[in-house]
């Protein structure tokens, strides 16, 4: 099969199996729209930008980013320097879209998956996936490498 329908169908797939998250994304985002959020597609999501329902950063429930900022753009450090110390940032975007092919690869397992593996923090292996991919473009998967 040619890479370049294999890879559509592949992404298709993906969507379709994160389609419950993405659905609540959806519905989340949408309501911050009357609160003055503007939306946007980038980095494989529909995204909200100055989401106002958490004080910073971004979430990503499934292809959907509810991000706090204007732009995907926007630098934000690392999990590790964040907990250590340090100044090496990464596009959030590109974070982000991290997060959302783990989605598209697990689906509704994925939030159960993040929480078991801590949460929101430096030592989650799905964080620190995120980041590796957001500094080398490689390896948002969280298992292995």
């Amino acid at each position: 099969m040619n890479p370049f329908w294999k890879s559509r169908i592949l992404f298709a797939l993906g969507s379709l199996w994160a389609l419950p998250m993405t659905a609540v994304g959806l519905v989340l985002g949408l309501g911050s729209l009357l609160l003055g959020a503007r939306v946007s597609f980038s980095d494989a999501a529909v995204v909200f930008s100055g989401f106002r329902f958490f004080s910073r950063g971004a979430l990503t429930l499934g292809q959907v980013i509810l991000h706090t900022g204007t732009s995907l753009d926007e630098p934000t450090l690392t999990y590790h320097c964040a907990a250590f110390g340090g100044d090496e940032c990464v596009r959030i975007g590109s974070h982000e879209r991290a997060h959302v092919y783990q989605t598209m690869a697990l689906g509704l397992f994925f939030l159960p998956l993040y929480f078991l593996h801590g949460g929101i923090s430096h030592t989650n292996r799905f964080e620190q996936a995120a980041d590796r991919y957001a500094r080398t473009g490689s390896g948002w998967w969280p298992y292995g490498s």
